[in-house]
């Protein structure tokens, strides 16, 4: 049995950190309707133009791991008519899934103080840039706004200037606390009968990276920026054919070892020889680059040090150990023979595995189903789509 069959949850989230916490609960078994604003899919539309092959269409919306195994409900909250459906349809879930700028969502009728009156037992869960309260509360930002903010940016790269980082950090990281927010207030629902407010912000689920700087210095005012002095607790060492291996033999042994490894047992006793360190980072640059990346890897992995090749998106998805881990899933999608690569659940139960990848359908696929389920028939149906209650714009309360 999945491990999360049973519940039901109403996901508004139009970004990764809250697709990301309703995929993993999508994938453990919960019942999951995506709400598709007609807005926000008019505005994407434009991005990739209104003219684009329904085949492509279908495989960009599959790509994305996180919108998998989901229903797509396409309404517009904001138009009256759309309100007695996506009522019914929270005054039966477990969880809603927000990630509007705050107050947005409360001034089209569906905030927590009135969806908690709907359903007592509602968890409600808010992403944010920088939460729901605070003097930064209102403000909007993404990813490497949130790093800078944590105070997580002016060290990411362990440079003296910071950069923009090339993956989404502070996103995933916010997923992942709403993740644990939701599995936590489920178990105190479990224990009170009520749901609650989840808040949480892009900037303080970055904070945490800082957890062991911080403990390793007294005087965080006097810490100055990484200066991207080389140390011998590892390294990024470019090879003879241009690929890249990282090594992280910080430990005393394993750095031992790793100078015997590449025949420079020599180096071993000067790991904490500070004035050494430009010497030895000089002499390890041009050592690295007499073999190619794999050889070296060999080399290495023989003698048990810890280096990894720098693998790259498409070495990575077809690297034996991650397929070995069932962490690259190859996903059909209808009427194309290529289907998708996705992502597996980034953690293993033993006695729940996850449901099977069912990759997202075109927006609004699911809209039928629903509000049949809901009790609306196909009158009812058909009045709702004459109200202009699909379409983007029409009735639009901010």
């Amino acid at each position: 049995m999945s491990a999360l069959e049973g519940l039901r949850i109403v996901d508004f989230s139009r970004f990764l950190p809250g697709a990301y916490a309703s995929w993993i609960a999508a994938d453990l078994g919960a019942e999951v309707i995506r709400i598709e604003h007609p807005r926000e899919l008019a505005k994407h539309k434009a991005m990739f133009g209104g003219d684009e092959d329904p085949r492509a269409a279908a495989r960009r919306r599959a790509r994305p791991t996180y919108t998998r195994n989901k229903s797509s409900l396409l309404i517009n909250p904001g138009h009256e008519q759309a309100r007695p459906v996506l009522h019914k349809l929270i005054a039966e879930a477990d969880i809603l899934i927000e990630d509007y700028r705050p107050g947005v969502l409360a001034k089209m009728g569906y905030g927590y103080a009135a969806m908690a009156a709907l359903n007592p037992r509602l968890i409600y869960c808010s992403v944010s840039f920088a939460g729901q309260t605070g003097p930064y509360a209102a403000r909007a930002g993404h990813d490497p706004a949130a790093l800078a903010l944590a105070g997580a940016l002016s060290r990411l790269n362990g440079l003296p200037t910071p950069t923009l980082p090339g993956l989404q950090v502070a996103d995933v990281l916010a997923g992942c606390h709403a993740t644990i927010a939701m599995l936590a207030a489920l178990q105190a629902r479990a224990k009170s009968g009520r749901g609650q407010h989840a808040d949480i912000a892009m900037s303080d689920a970055s904070m945490p990276l800082l957890m062991v700087t911080m403990g390793r210095h007294d005087d965080l005012e006097g810490l100055a920026p990484p200066g991207g002095a080389w140390h011998p607790k590892g390294g990024v060492w470019e090879c003879a054919d241009g690929g890249w291996l990282c090594t992280t033999d910080m430990e005393p042994a394993y750095w031992a070892r790793f100078c015997a490894a590449i025949g420079r047992s020599d180096l071993a006793p000067l790991q904490h020889d500070i004035a050494r360190h430009p010497q030895i980072e000089a002499e390890l640059k041009a050592l690295f680059r007499t073999r190619p990346r794999d050889s070296w890897f060999a080399l290495l992995t023989a003698a048990d040090t810890q280096a990894m090749p720098v693998l790259s998106i498409a070495e990575a998805l077809a690297d034996p150990h991650n397929r070995a881990r069932d962490m690259v899933r190859d996903v059909a999608v209808n009427g194309d023979d290529r289907g998708v690569v996705q992502l597996g659940l980034p953690f293993h139960l033993s006695d729940s595995p996850p449901r099977a990848p069912v990759v997202a359908g075109l927006p609004g696929a699911d809209t039928e189903a629903i509000l049949e389920r809901l009790g609306f028939d196909e009158a009812a149906r058909e009045a709702l789509a004459k109200s202009g209650a699909f379409d983007a714009g029409q009735g639009e309360r901010r």
